[in-house]
């Protein structure tokens, strides 16, 4: 076969329509050419192995000790880079609470490694955020979302930014989240004090996601069901889980998953520098974070501050652990995030004219195995034998 051109043959394929065994995918330049038909001398041999497609993070702050809210380019693609090889494919970069004009600035940065292909798109986490809820953001710092403010952010990504997470209860966050939902941006309710009813409210003022749902807001009381219900309980909104067995209990995204269903829910790493990295002291923004056992908490009031989660390990929590099907699996770690930014037609699943985004995993045990990117391998090419030549 020409550099350009391959063929993936025996594998199991997770395809929108169910799951294929011993199928055959072959990919031309950066796009799949095809599904299906025989063997062919010179295809890569998978037998043995699961095909998804590339995993997509909505919401991700680092990797590879590295940080998106460094304002560094090098750091940057350091962390893409990082997650790349554990199979995000596509990547969101979140920032953290700082002063608006150093946000603008990173932003900046980012928005040219959208430009060159690098990320999908900016996420700004704060500054408009509840002070009761503000987990491993700078209490200092945060500020109302007073719509001017949320604007100059908002275009500080110079047309990239794509999701914005506020708290609608505080002073003109409603107002922001019109504004947010009219520009095409998701507003995202998160870090957020607010109650059922005001959760509701924007809700209907255009907010479809929930940042990290369960993780810094109120929790569910049974006279005061508090936002996690309305967000749960209406169709409009995608929940964002933390899958790491560290964020949530196994049995509350159980929870979530049977309320939602996994067409509503999106499997983010929330990760911070420490991803992929070992224990020690990691930045995250103008904070400093300790990791030990892989949970990274504040070094001042040891708050839970993101995660060092990848998203094959959440793949594989969420079918070993969860217990869902590799269909539910690829929806909530490929398919809903790419259909929320915007994505739906080009990546997100395995079918012909997509991009060549695929995550190789081990059938029994759903350890990655490669990644392949745009066509490209990015890891793990070695692993596969050719088919043989006819005698």
């Amino acid at each position: 076969m020409t550099a350009d051109r391959t063929a993936l043959a025996g594998a199991r394929l997770v395809l929108p329509g169910g799951v294929t065994d011993a199928g055959r995918l072959s990919v031309e330049g950066t796009r799949i050419a095809g599904l299906g038909g025989a063997t062919e001398p010179g295809d890569l041999d998978l037998t043995g192995y699961t095909v998804v497609p590339g995993f997509v993070d909505l919401h991700v702050h680092g990797g590879g000790g590295a940080s998106y809210a460094s304002g560094i380019a090098e750091e940057a693609l350091t962390a893409a880079r990082a997650h790349l090889e554990h199979g995000t494919t596509t990547t969101m970069a979140s920032t953290v609470t700082g002063e608006i004009d150093e946000v603008c600035r990173q932003a900046a940065v980012l928005s040219e490694l959208v430009e060159d292909g690098v990320l999908a798109g900016i996420h700004f986490e704060g500054p408009f955020i509840s002070h009761n809820r503000c987990g491993a953001h700078r209490p200092d710092l945060l500020r109302d979302p007073d719509p001017a403010l949320v604007r100059k952010l908002a275009d500080a990504g110079r047309g990239h930014t794509k999701m914005f997470t506020l708290a609608p209860e505080l002073p003109g966050g409603l107002e922001s989240v019109r504004m947010l939902s009219e520009l095409g941006i998701i507003a995202a309710v998160g870090h957020t004090d607010s109650d059922y009813e005001v959760t509701l409210r924007a809700i209907d003022a255009g907010a479809t996601v929930a940042t990290h749902l369960f993780n810094a807001m109120p929790g569910i009381q049974h006279r005061a069901p508090g936002p996690i219900v309305a967000l749960l309980e209406d169709e409009r909104v995608t929940v964002e889980l933390v899958n790491d067995g560290i964020h949530l209990h196994p049995s509350v995204v159980e929870l979530a998953y049977g309320t939602a269903g996994a067409e509503r829910v999106a499997l983010i790493t929330d990760a911070m520098g420490a991803a992929g990295m070992g224990d020690g002291l990691y930045p995250l923004g103008p904070l400093q974070v300790r990791v030990e056992d892989g949970v990274a908490r504040l070094v001042e009031g040891g708050s839970i501050a993101g995660s060092t989660l990848t998203l094959d390990v959440a793949f594989r929590r969420a079918v070993t652990v969860l217990g869902l099907s590799l269909n539910q699996a690829v929806t909530s770690l490929s398919t809903v995030p790419a259909r929320l930014m915007g994505l739906g037609d080009t990546i997100g699943t395995l079918e012909a004219g997509k991009h060549a985004d695929l995550v190789v995993l081990d059938s029994d045990s759903y350890e990655l195995a490669a990644v392949m990117r745009r066509g490209e391998w990015i890891v793990g090419a070695d692993r596969f034998a050719r088919a043989g030549t006819p005698a």
